[in-house]
């Protein structure tokens, strides 16, 4: 199957894409769709990293922990942290998911916890924290169908629940791709999950229970 030019601007159609738990991808083709810039940099560790990311670590140690924890190259593993799409056999895109217990940062939240009283270190609760469209591919809804595979995988791993924390996208006003990698509302309302909280202006909590 041939992919469409990067400057297309058509939906992607389901038969396009394949999205592959991650530790079935290369590390090569997880770093093609990081890139080099805030992606690349982060290396999906924001919500990892117990002190501040970019003072407590260096880039190096980012990657080495990225590498780790999706387990890349090891398709017989029993865990990864994410799920990795490719269009044509050509790389364009990443989603985390992993249980909530994975992210440290997301225990201590205001913004996930306001209003909530629940247990924290739930394993069977997992957590969508971040989505990364290669440049080149956006604009495509890519993001659409990886929140749905991310649901399916979830459920499939055997998660009780699955939350996102997006932000919310107003008609008119330009949100940079470094401001939106968790998620817009609307592509975890396609995907089944309802809103939970909204702890500020920006920002919901949204959740599906299995």
């Amino acid at each position: 199957m041939s992919v469409r030019p990067a400057h297309s601007r058509e939906p992607f159609a389901p038969g396009e894409l394949t999205i592959v738990p991650a530790n079935r991808a290369s590390w090569d083709d997880i770093a093609t769709v990081l890139g080099t810039t805030d992606a690349g940099r982060c290396q999906c560790q924001r919500f990892k990293v117990a002190g501040w990311i970019w003072r407590d670590t260096t880039q190096q140690e980012r990657a080495d922990a990225l590498r780790e924890q999706t387990a890349c190259g090891r398709p017989d593993g029993t865990a990864t942290s994410g799920l990795l799409a490719y269009a044509g056999g050509e790389p364009v895109g990443w989603v985390a998911v992993q249980p909530r217990t994975a992210f440290p940062k997301l225990r201590t939240s205001r913004v996930v916890w306001a209003g909530r009283d629940e247990d924290r270190d739930d394993p069977g609760v997992w957590a969508v924290t971040c989505f990364v469209v290669r440049k080149g591919f956006r604009g495509r809804g890519l993001t659409y169908q990886l929140a749905a595979a991310a649901v399916s995988f979830a459920e499939e791993s055997g998660a009780r629940a699955l939350e996102a924390y997006p932000m919310v996208t107003a008609p008119g006003r330009q949100i940079t791709w470094g401001e939106l990698h968790v998620g817009a509302c609307q592509v975890f309302e396609e995907a089944g999950l309802r809103e939970v909280s909204s702890p500020t202006v920006r920002r919901r909590v949204m959740r599906i229970d299995f």
